[in-house]
């Protein structure tokens, strides 16, 4: 009989990660993520259902991107505290229990309350990255955390596609009561396949919610990098949030289903996340922030002609979601290494910074479409991206020598 062969330790740090298991943390954080993007294409159907003004429809969104924020900073630190796979584990299955609330809601608040724990939850997403980031071997850190932010955007674009899909097919209910089998199956997949991994800060709870504040005084390169990826994911909140709206009303008057397939113009910016990571590895980190930046903002000049033209619009969702995902990658390679050791506590804070923005936008841009239809949204848009370009000019010469 052929010798057996041992059995590797799935409790140490230097556990490698290999394709396959890249690919499965990527396609978790998709999954995860997506959660919190599923009402976006459906919400003047939710908005009719619930007699709501789009307006206060626009708030499930920012309830989604506020509890997520509360989540990072509650709930991401524990990755520094305890075990991480029980930990991502546990997590998945309470943002599940939310999903099937948001399935069975029967007003307004249930909905509120379902998608608030799905979002809290979901921020698992953002304990899978950085364990990514410390299984990889340094040579391929930003590609592992490119691949995986990759999926995560996969998640967050293709949760439109398949929420308008499945809403043909049934009602708004239709993807939460899917999307909660699903994130149920990926978790029993991951329990039996991602390695254990515990890496004590050696803190108590309450000082590591605190030191990620004080990383922010003390760490000037994490300051400014999570200025700007508030910025940039305020400009994305911006555009998908009222996205719906336009694209539902004349002269479009387009179904769920076609609503949901914008998020296929997206999808470019997902594959760029890779090429973002190999570029941070090649040290080009400042060349990348610089070109995104840029042409974020230059993106809402066919997004502003898009109020009347598909080709304009899609034009306009590939080049700004392009530059969201260069920068955002390009972010956290850069904060992960100010200090290995508190991966997960800096991915907190950055996110943190990260969801605010969105929930700014999310609100902002829905108000806006309210009062001054697509030429409003496209505006704030214009001048939240130019506040981002500002940002990264006055600082570039300081990171660089930092």
């Amino acid at each position: 009989m052929p010798a057996s062969r041992p059995i590797p330790d799935r409790s140490t740090p230097e556990a490698t990660l290999s394709r396959g298991m890249v690919m499965l943390m990527a396609f978790t954080t998709g999954i995860a993520v997506a959660s919190n993007y599923y009402a976006q294409p459906l919400l003047h159907s939710i908005a009719d259902y619930f007699q709501l003004s789009y307006a206060s429809a626009g708030i499930i969104v920012t309830v989604a991107q506020l509890s997520y924020a509360l989540g990072l900073v509650l709930l991401v630190p524990l990755g520094d505290l305890f075990e991480q796979r029980r930990l991502i584990i546990s997590m998945l299955l309470l943002s599940t229990s939310g999903l099937l609330l948001s399935a069975l809601s029967t007003n307004i608040w249930m909905l509120f309350i379902g998608t608030s724990i799905t979002s809290f939850f979901s921020v698992v997403a953002q304990v899978i990255v950085p364990l990514g980031s410390a299984l990889a071997n340094p040579h391929q850190r930003g590609q592992v955390v490119g691949t995986i932010m990759s999926g995560l955007l996969l998640g967050i674009l293709l949760a439109r596609t398949v929420a308008g899909f499945l809403s043909d097919l049934g009602n708004w209910r239709t993807i939460y009561w899917c999307a909660a089998a699903m994130l149920l199956l990926t978790t029993v997949v991951l329990y039996r396949n991602l390695p254990a991994r515990h890496q004590s800060a050696g803190l108590s709870y309450l000082q590591l919610l605190a030191s990620i504040f004080t990383f922010f005084k003390t760490e000037k390169v994490f300051l400014w990098r999570s200025i700007i990826g508030g910025l940039i994911f305020a400009c994305f909140s911006v555009l998908w949030t009222p996205l719906a709206f336009l694209l539902s009303e004349a002269p479009f008057g387009f179904s769920d289903f076609m609503i949901g397939l914008f998020g296929l113009a997206g999808v470019a910016g997902a594959l760029a996340a890779t090429k973002a990571g190999k570029m941070v590895d090649q040290g080009k980190s400042t060349q990348t922030t610089t070109l995104g930046c840029i042409l974020l903002m230059l993106s809402w000049i066919p997004v502003y002609f898009g109020g009347h033209s598909v080709i304009a619009l899609i034009v306009g969702i590939i080049v700004l979601d392009l530059c969201v995902q260069l920068v955002h990658v390009v972010n956290q390679n850069i904060i992960y290494q100010i200090k290995p050791e508190a991966r997960n506590r800096l991915n907190a804070g950055y996110m943190l910074s990260y969801f605010i923005g969105g929930a700014f936008g999310s609100l902002a841009s829905a108000w806006m479409y309210q009062h001054y239809a697509w030429a409003g949204v496209s505006g704030l848009g214009f001048i939240l991206s130019g506040m981002a370009l500002a940002v990264w000019l006055g600082i570039r010469r300081h990171e660089q020598t930092a």
